[in-house]
């Protein structure tokens, strides 16, 4: 049986949360490998809706066993706001079934707070962060000043990880006009949780080796997408953190022979949230009845996604650099009732027709989109749950995708609803 790594082949916002839970019935373990709670999953299980953001999309199933890797950043306060909203929705979540690795540096509230002083003072320049303090606890962690969680476990280690993390950043809060942070103040805070936090810390990478060895199945689940991925995303306008696959591996302490399948999710047209270049989007009518029968705005932040046609080229490249096997294709019922589809092929970048997004960020903002065009259908798609229940038209777009990005289509997903799915090869199998 393989073992199955989940990650967005787009700019995030793929529809992950309902293929991972679709996943995760199939699956005994379930573990986050990157991002923090920046990330936005909406699930929808028996008619109840769980919007998460931090906790893998497994904890809502008491039978299996949830993960948080050491490749998160882990904001304490926000997962225990978390637990408890779950809670207040009948979902109980115990160390038992959640594990966080021992390892994974903290977001501390002086990283909110310099994301926030750091977009107000970059204007119009910003990124478009979702302001949660992700990037700063990157950097903190890549300089190896971050508190991690078995920090809690010793109060005096702990006052001397915030003492030297505060020589570094009251500087930079000095010159953002933030007031200046006491170490014994944090630390007190800190220790103060500790108790409700340390329960779930464990050495993942070891109990994921114990559920490997005893042949369990595992999801790994990805957050964001591709194209945010900080190494081959649309650099500066990407997270603080590797989405590709490969950091399933490196977020969780396995070895890369771990991950067997790399499904990729796909939306059936393409959307953004923040800033940053997007070639095939749509400011226009189309743009809008996209997002308005898509339902386009961030689980996270309620930002309005910016919405445009099916970029191939920015696919492809994401399969290429993710090592993505096969594509879950969603939302393919939001595109009921267009006469016409278009499908970027291509780019033309000073009068050269390219199949890549170049690196060059003037370069980026300059390429025009080349478009093939698609009959669209009338029927509905919704709901549908074989391949008989298309419109031809639609089978013929679906095809032409596969071609256009070098990959099959694995899943076909017609509805928000988890069962409203076409299965054409089952990851787990491989």
């Amino acid at each position: 049986m393989a073992n199955v790594v989940v990650v967005g082949s787009q700019w995030g916002d793929e529809g992950k949360g309902k293929i991972v839970d679709w996943l995760s019935t199939r699956a005994d373990v379930v573990v986050r490998f990157q991002g923090g709670h920046n990330a936005g999953h909406t699930l929808v299980v028996d008619g109840v809706v769980y919007k998460l953001s931090l906790l893998p999309s497994g904890i809502v199933r008491p039978e299996k066993l949830s993960m948080i890797g050491n490749g998160v950043v882990l904001d304490p306060w926000a997962l225990l706001t978390e637990i408890d909203k779950l809670a207040g929705q009948g979902v109980e979540i115990e160390p038992a079934r959640l594990r966080i690795a021992e390892n994974i540096p903290l977001i501390l509230p002086l990283h909110g707070e310099l994301d926030v002083a750091r977009e107000a003072a970059a204007g119009s320049g910003k990124i478009g962060t979702t302001k949660r303090g992700i990037g700063p606890a990157y950097e903190d962690k890549i300089a190896r000043r971050a508190v991690r969680l078995i920090d809690l476990a010793d109060a005096d280690a702990l006052l001397a990880r915030i003492t030297g993390l505060l020589a570094h950043h009251n500087i930079l809060r000095a010159a953002y006009g933030l007031e200046v942070i006491k170490a014994e103040d944090l630390a007190n805070d800190l220790l103060a949780l500790a108790p409700k936090v340390l329960p779930f810390a464990a050495p993942v990478w070891q109990e994921l080796d114990a559920v490997r060895r005893a042949g369990k199945k595992i999801l790994f689940e990805g957050a964001q997408g591709a194209m945010l991925d900080v190494d081959h995303g649309t650099y500066p306008y990407v997270t603080s953190s590797n989405t590709l696959a490969g950091q399933a591996a490196t977020g969780s302490g396995v070895g890369p022979d771990a991950l067997n399948f790399t499904l990729g999710i796909t939306k059936a047209y393409t959307t953004r949230v923040g800033e940053g270049p997007f070639p095939t989007e749509q400011e226009n009518e189309t743009g809008k009845k996209l997002g308005k029968r898509g339902a386009e705005f961030g689980t996270v932040t309620g930002r309005t996604r910016r919405c445009g046609w099916f970029d191939a080229v920015m696919v492809r490249q994401a399969i290429i650099t993710g090592g993505i096997s096969g594509i879950a294709l969603t939302k393919l019922d939001v595109l009921d009732g267009f006469a016409e589809l278009k499908v970027c092929v291509a780019y033309k970048l000073d009068g050269k027709r390219i199949r890549r997004l170049p690196a060059s960020i003037k370069d980026q903002a300059r390429v025009e989109p080349v478009y093939e065009s698609f009959e669209g259908w009338d029927q509905s798609t919704r709901g549908a749950r074989s391949w008989a229940d298309l419109p031809a038209t639609a089978v013929k777009y679906v095809r032409r995708l596969e071609e256009l990005i070098g990959a099959p289509v694995a899943m076909l997903s017609t509805s928000p609803e988890r069962e409203d799915v076409i299965l054409m090869r089952d990851p787990f199998k491989g």
